[in-house]
């Protein structure tokens, strides 16, 4: 397959990926899915979000490829993945269980990490035997679970049904989003990104979103304007983080709150001062670093060994639910801190502003 054409250079330009291939869906939907890395390393499966691309996670895949094996497929009319008539959190369950049966040997398990959208596909899959077969552990970046659009801040208005009404107007639009420039990039920064956000970050942004077809954007915007996975956070038992940014205006941070509250094992939720809707794009670090974590910690390894809970040693993420919350600056840096439970937790913060520090809690029953 031909590379995509709207990619950007530097430090988020897609790297070249092992090998490529195409999995069938359950419903015969193809789906573009790239292999990254060493085939007997640890598995990590990557799930990109509404209007994004596996380009979306390209800091992650040249961080992680290096001793990791990064399997990222692009939602179905999403990249390379053709456009299907079918588009529902059931579809989203389907595909990622066909990617992980089709990349992963029987009983083999990965930790997952899913953004936006992708961390909702990992929700509607919770219950699935594919997945349960298949997963370790699991990182939630940005994302909610229900009343998407009510709680949505992309317009200055009061919470109601006037704002309500007029978000699910924008997110809904069947236009064109039209070509990269100034103004398309102030827009994107201000809906989904930090007010620190960095010039070349914006504009990764930009360009993988812009690039998504106006049908996929529409009719997966009517999906999650009535998305409802409250069920599938009670039933997604393996150990799971989450990050979240607090100037998200997409999905803010009430909903990882309420995400932690009824998670039956989280492991650590991180609260990034000032950082907005893309946070493995504003804060690469941090984001790969705890898909390290849960993969150091939870991934079979016979060197290490087992707690009572059956995770392994203490990692930063093992008996610990754990905040980090990060003083806005400017620059570049990460902050960290430590807690301790069953195990030690471990919280760390970076992204487009340096971290002066960590607050981190630990919270029993992680």
């Amino acid at each position: 397959m031909s590379r995509p054409t709207h990619v950007t250079a530097g430090p988020y330009a897609p790297p070249t990926p092992a090998r490529e291939l195409t999995v069938v869906s359950a419903d015969g939907a193809r789906l573009h899915t790239e292999v990254h890395g060493p085939e007997g390393a640890p598995p990590v499966v990557l799930a990109h979000g509404w209007t994004c691309s596996t380009a979306f996670w390209a800091a992650q895949i040249r961080d992680l490829a290096a001793d990791h094996r990064v399997i990222a497929y692009d939602q179905r009319g999403h990249g390379r993945s053709p456009a299907n008539p079918v588009c529902s959190t059931r579809a989203l369950a389907d595909d990622l269980e066909a990617v992980l049966d089709r990349t992963l040997a029987p009983g083999e398990r990965a930790v997952l990490a899913g953004h936006s959208m992708g961390a909702m596909t990992v929700l509607a899959a919770a219950t699935r035997p594919r997945f349960r077969e298949h997963t370790a552990a699991v990182l939630l970046c940005s994302t909610g679970s229900s009343r998407l659009v009510a709680e949505a801040r992309i317009v200055p208005l009061r919470a109601g049904r006037a704002r309500t009404w007029i978000t699910a107007r924008i997110l809904g639009s069947r236009a064109p989003l039209g070509p990269v420039t100034p103004v398309a990039r102030r827009i994107l920064k201000y809906a989904t990104m930090g007010a620190g956000s960095a010039p070349y970050m914006v504009d990764a942004c930009a360009r993988i979103v812009h690039a998504c077809p106006p049908g996929a954007r529409y009719a997966w915007s009517q999906v999650l304007d009535r998305l409802d996975l409250d069920d599938g956070v009670r039933e997604l038992t393996v150990p799971t983080a989450v990050v979240a940014g607090t100037a998200d205006r997409l999905t803010p941070p009430v909903h990882a709150r309420a995400i932690v509250a009824a998670l039956p094992h989280c492991v650590g939720l991180t609260e990034l001062p000032g950082l907005g809707h893309m946070t493995p794009v504003e804060a690469p670090e941090l984001v790969t670093g705890r898909i390290r974590e849960l993969v150091a910690t939870y991934l079979d390894d016979p060197a290490r060994p087992k707690d009572a809970n059956g995770a392994k040693g203490a990692n930063g993420v093992n008996g610990a639910a754990d905040t980090a919350r990060t003083a806005d600056t400017e620059g570049t840096g990460t902050g960290t801190g430590t807690g301790t439970d069953t195990g030690t937790g471990t919280g760390t913060a970076a992204g487009a502003g340096a971290v002066d520090g960590a607050d981190v809690r630990a919270k029993e029953g992680a």
